[in-house]
């Protein structure tokens, strides 16, 4: 998920064709210090950067008629030609794998995503995730514009991460349901289990997200140019032995947000060897408890359906696993 789009920088072409998957647009004000590719990720915010790259590499983003690189920097007058090219038939393949449906219709499902499914097929995980699922349920009846690799998808959970998740079943539902990430008027609430007692009830975290510097598959909290803006809310639910059960509210939705905030604070999630092992090793040493993942759960999530237009909130209840946790160290809590 990123920032709001920028409208007044663009003016769409009249003879917009949503099942062509082609749009038209001129660029009214140049971006001299922006590449094509995170220019265009921000106008269609439902398609990640690396495919956004692809698309430009392989034609099908053209300038002026041209083809150019990702790093072409964006100017006035321009005129941009985007082609979303139809998903291949040959990449995930449908699984009989069971689903935990919360709601269904013509134009989208939600699901309570179990922790331990990939979402999409990815290096490693070519097999077996929520995609192929969705691929056998829905009976290839998905949106196109997440490419062959990723139908249906709008957002992404962690493999570790269970709970609420919206698929779409069709592009305009896609790219409605995109829009309102994009501009943060989708409602996600999770619940935590974060190592050590908060010093407070409550709290904001106001902390800018980009790649590691170093360790290129984490994410870390970054004060340079490379930082995207994050903002997370919080409230303690219970206090508990070495731990703290939370529930946080995110206002934007940056890889790993809650995991790499609540480290930020010196809170890591339990279970979270990768932003917080020496904190869960003491925890484990101290309350003689070693959880079996992350735990971290997606509670709630609330938006508009972009075909009725009528509000929706959903709620999925914590898994066996992370209930578990808590019996625990509760239990441990009364002795």
């Amino acid at each position: 998920m990123i920032g709001p789009a920028r409208p007044s920088l663009l003016a769409p072409h009249p003879s917009l064709c949503m099942a062509a998957r082609s749009e038209h647009f001129t660029i009214e004000a140049s971006c001299p210090g922006e590449r094509l590719d995170v220019f265009l990720r921000e106008k269609f915010p439902a398609v990640s950067r690396g495919a956004m790259q692809r698309l430009i590499e392989q034609g099908h983003i053209r300038v002026n008629g041209q083809t150019v690189k990702p790093t072409h920097k964006p100017r006035a007058g321009e005129k941009i030609e985007v082609h979303f090219p139809e998903p291949r038939s040959a990449a995930a393949q449908p699984e009989a794998i069971p689903l935990d449906i919360l709601f269904e219709d013509q134009s989208l499902l939600v699901v309570n995503k179990p922790a331990g499914l990939v979402v999409h097929p990815a290096a490693g995980h070519e097999e077996h995730t929520l995609v192929n699922a969705l691929l056998h349920h829905c009976r290839g009846s998905l949106s196109g514009i997440g490419g062959v690799a990723r139908p249906g998808i709008v957002h992404r959970l962690d493999k570790e991460t269970s709970g609420c998740l919206v698929v779409a079943k069709n592009d305009e539902t896609h790219l409605a349901l995109s829009r309102q990430f994009a501009d943060r008027q989708v409602e996600k609430i999770y619940h935590a289990l974060v190592c050590g007692e908060l010093a407070r009830a409550a709290g904001e975290i106001h902390a800018a997200i980009a790649r590691h510097p170093t360790h290129r598959k984490r994410m870390a909290v970054r004060d340079d140019s490379d930082g995207r803006t994050a903002h997370t809310s919080w409230r303690v639910l219970e206090k508990l032995p070495h731990a703290t059960l939370v529930e946080a509210r995110i206002h934007t939705g940056r890889t790993h947000q809650i995991r790499v905030h609540f480290q930020h604070l010196g809170h890591p999630v339990v279970g979270d060897t990768t932003y917080g092992a020496t904190k869960n090793q003491r925890l484990e040493k101290l309350a003689n408890y070693a959880a079996p993942r992350v735990l971290l759960h997606a509670k709630e999530l609330a938006f508009i359906h972009p075909r009725t237009q009528k509000p929706l909130k959903f709620s999925a209840p914590l898994p066996d696993d992370f209930k578990r946790a808590l019996q625990l160290l509760r239990v441990k809590k009364r002795l």
